[in-house]
Protein backbone atom coordinates (compact mmCIF):
# COMPACT_ATOMS: atom_id res chain seq x y z
CA UNK A 1 0.00 0.00 0.00
CA UNK A 2 1.07 3.50 -0.61
CA UNK A 3 2.52 6.40 1.57
CA UNK A 4 -0.47 7.92 0.42
CA UNK A 5 -3.33 5.72 0.93
CA UNK A 6 -2.43 4.90 4.41
CA UNK A 7 -1.83 8.54 5.58
CA UNK A 8 -4.63 10.39 3.30
CA UNK A 9 -7.17 7.84 2.96
CA UNK A 10 -7.24 3.52 2.64
CA UNK A 11 -9.93 3.35 -0.29
CA UNK A 12 -8.65 4.02 -3.46
CA UNK A 13 -10.76 7.40 -4.56
CA UNK A 14 -11.79 8.34 -8.07
CA UNK A 15 -9.83 11.55 -8.88
CA UNK A 16 -7.69 11.79 -6.64
CA UNK A 17 -4.36 12.56 -7.94
CA UNK A 18 -2.42 10.71 -5.32
CA UNK A 19 -4.11 7.47 -5.72
CA UNK A 20 -3.88 8.04 -9.39
CA UNK A 21 0.29 8.09 -9.34
CA UNK A 22 0.62 5.57 -6.60
CA UNK A 23 -0.59 2.46 -9.28
CA UNK A 24 1.53 3.86 -12.15
CA UNK A 25 4.65 1.47 -12.79
CA UNK A 26 7.83 2.70 -14.11
CA UNK A 27 9.65 0.96 -17.10
CA UNK A 28 12.88 1.85 -19.10
CA UNK A 29 11.06 0.72 -21.96
CA UNK A 30 14.10 0.31 -24.79
CA UNK A 31 16.44 2.64 -23.58
CA UNK A 32 17.72 -0.17 -21.57
CA UNK A 33 17.67 -3.08 -23.93
CA UNK A 34 20.36 -3.39 -27.08
CA UNK A 35 17.88 -3.42 -29.67
CA UNK A 36 18.57 -0.31 -30.40
CA UNK A 37 21.76 -0.16 -33.10
CA UNK A 38 24.15 2.41 -32.44
CA UNK A 39 24.96 5.36 -34.76
CA UNK A 40 27.90 4.63 -35.62
CA UNK A 41 26.58 1.28 -36.89
CA UNK A 42 23.85 2.22 -38.30
CA UNK A 43 25.68 5.08 -40.09
CA UNK A 44 28.15 1.96 -41.63
CA UNK A 45 25.42 0.07 -42.63
CA UNK A 46 23.58 2.64 -45.01
CA UNK A 47 26.92 3.80 -46.23
CA UNK A 48 27.66 0.17 -47.33
CA UNK A 49 24.22 0.00 -48.62
CA UNK A 50 24.48 2.77 -50.74
CA UNK A 51 28.26 2.11 -51.69
CA UNK A 52 26.39 -1.14 -53.52
CA UNK A 53 23.55 0.67 -54.88
CA UNK A 54 25.87 2.96 -56.79
CA UNK A 55 27.65 0.05 -58.33
CA UNK A 56 23.87 -1.34 -59.46
CA UNK A 57 23.52 -3.96 -56.65
CA UNK A 58 20.36 -4.13 -55.12
CA UNK A 59 20.66 -6.19 -51.96
CA UNK A 60 17.83 -7.51 -50.08
CA UNK A 61 17.54 -5.69 -47.42
CA UNK A 62 19.95 -2.92 -46.05
CA UNK A 63 21.51 -5.27 -42.72
CA UNK A 64 24.98 -5.86 -43.52
CA UNK A 65 25.18 -9.45 -43.64
CA UNK A 66 22.37 -8.79 -46.30
CA UNK A 67 24.75 -6.27 -48.27
CA UNK A 68 27.93 -9.04 -47.97
CA UNK A 69 25.67 -11.69 -49.41
CA UNK A 70 24.87 -9.48 -52.56
CA UNK A 71 27.88 -8.36 -52.85
CA UNK A 72 29.35 -11.93 -53.20
CA UNK A 73 26.25 -13.08 -55.31
CA UNK A 74 27.02 -10.18 -57.64
CA UNK A 75 31.26 -11.46 -57.67
CA UNK A 76 29.86 -14.84 -58.84
CA UNK A 77 27.66 -13.39 -61.36
CA UNK A 78 29.79 -11.55 -62.85
CA UNK A 79 27.29 -8.59 -63.10
CA UNK A 80 25.45 -6.32 -60.36
CA UNK A 81 23.29 -8.58 -57.80
CA UNK A 82 19.44 -8.07 -57.93
CA UNK A 83 17.60 -9.23 -54.75
CA UNK A 84 13.80 -8.17 -56.42
CA UNK A 85 13.83 -10.16 -59.54
CA UNK A 86 16.93 -13.20 -58.42
CA UNK A 87 17.21 -15.58 -55.64
CA UNK A 88 17.86 -15.19 -52.20
CA UNK A 89 21.76 -13.85 -52.82
CA UNK A 90 22.75 -16.45 -50.06
CA UNK A 91 22.19 -19.10 -52.50
CA UNK A 92 24.19 -17.76 -55.28
CA UNK A 93 27.25 -19.66 -55.41
CA UNK A 94 29.41 -20.22 -58.33
CA UNK A 95 27.58 -23.26 -59.96
CA UNK A 96 24.12 -21.43 -59.43
CA UNK A 97 25.86 -18.21 -61.22
CA UNK A 98 26.53 -20.32 -64.06
CA UNK A 99 23.23 -21.60 -64.55
CA UNK A 100 21.72 -18.11 -63.70
CA UNK A 101 24.28 -16.82 -66.66
CA UNK A 102 23.30 -20.07 -69.10
CA UNK A 103 19.63 -19.22 -68.84
CA UNK A 104 19.46 -15.33 -69.01
CA UNK A 105 18.25 -14.83 -65.12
Amino acid sequence: MSLHRRTVHLEEVEGCFGCKISGLQLSPGDASSNKVMGSKKWDGELAAYRDARAQGIQPGGTTRKAIDQALQASENLGRAYDGGTMPKASRVNKKTAKLMNETGI
